[in-house]
């Protein structure tokens, strides 16, 4: 045991180094619905919300502005340019729908580009047109900064952790570029009797490979829940082992029964609660699109954000 956590300790920076440039490197905002709170490495953000509620949707926006470029042969994409892994647990992850996504995502940036410098339509085209290979060389570029786990238990997620450092560690080497974010997508259940394992090696994770956490969680919406009883185990755990973490206040309410433990609860750093409503666009080009609402509950915002899915990404509405 001892040898094996030496080896994770081999790196080209010292641990103080390490932890004087995750705590200045500078915090980004996501892109709506996720743009309230600037997010850094580190953080650990949990995405709570009932089933198709469309967490996994935000979790794809998410992962292709890390994967996209902020600037690339003079067109701006608006990206972060690192690498971003998915570890799929819900065993339902669409790569054709990511991959149209992000292939829309692309098309989008050079087309506004070539709208700026104020083309008439047959230039456009033919701009268009010379962008094409660029495009695809872009598309192939981020495809391979998308890493792609499926795991189908917990003890499977747990073994994989336990091994990512090592992954990690070579993509790194192979493309140049740090892992950014961490995604997992996961069902509602059994994770709950390992959690405290999974937050131990998500914890090793970080300190050798500093990234953004961001992890679903499946809940039944019901009556408010007082978090009275957590507010000590909140306490306890993130003054000692997360530096980024926020103390719930002892009144806050929770709008769905915690059933994860408390190791797990005083890792996450942000909470954001997502849910549909009743109501569908009915008019405008996109009709009968589904209406979600997202509220942030840690830190605690007042205000509500209403989005809708569409087949081009997730857009906020006014």
């Amino acid at each position: 045991m001892g040898s094996h956590a030496k080896a994770w300790l081999v790196e080209d920076e010292s641990a103080r180094e390490m932890l004087d440039r995750v705590l200045t490197e500078r915090p980004f905002l996501l892109l709506p619905p996720l743009h309230r709170v600037p997010l850094r490495v580190g953080n650990v953000v949990e995405l709570a919300g009932p089933s198709s509620s469309s967490k996994t949707h935000i979790l794809i926006q998410a992962a292709i502005t890390c994967i996209l470029p902020k600037l690339w042969k003079g067109v701006s994409y608006g990206g972060l340019g690192h690498s971003a892994m998915f570890i799929d647990l819900d065993c339902r992850f669409d790569v054709l729908r990511f991959s149209e996504l992000l292939n829309h995502r692309i098309m989008e940036a050079a087309n506004g580009s070539s709208s700026k410098v104020g083309c008439h339509q047959k230039d456009s085209e033919a701009q268009f047109a010379r962008m094409k290979p660029y495009n695809e060389e872009l598309f192939a570029l981020c495809m391979k900064r998308f890493l792609y786990i499926r795991c189908y238990d917990s003890s499977e997620f747990l073994a994989t952790l336990k091994t990512l450092h090592y992954r990690l560690q070579k993509e790194r080497e192979v493309h140049g570029v740090n892992v950014h974010l961490l995604l997992i997508d996961r069902k509602s259940w059994h994770l709950q009797n390992v959690s405290e394992a999974v937050v131990q090696e998500i914890r090793r994770l970080l300190l050798v490979h500093p990234m953004l956490v961001m992890a679903t969680k499946a809940v039944v919406l019901g009556n408010k829940y007082s978090t009275n009883e957590l507010t000590w185990n909140y306490r306890k755990w993130s003054a000692v082992d997360n530096p980024y973490s926020r103390n719930i206040t002892s009144d806050q309410q929770l709008p769905y029964r915690e059933y994860m433990p408390a190791a797990w609860q005083s890792f996450v750093t942000h909470r954001i609660l997502v849910r549909a409503t009743d109501d569908d666009l009915v008019n405008g080009e996109h009709q009968n699109n589904s209406i979600y609402l997202l509220e942030w509950l840690l830190p605690p915002l007042n205000s509500l954000d209403k989005f809708t899915v569409r087949d081009t990404g997730v857009f906020i509405l006014s």
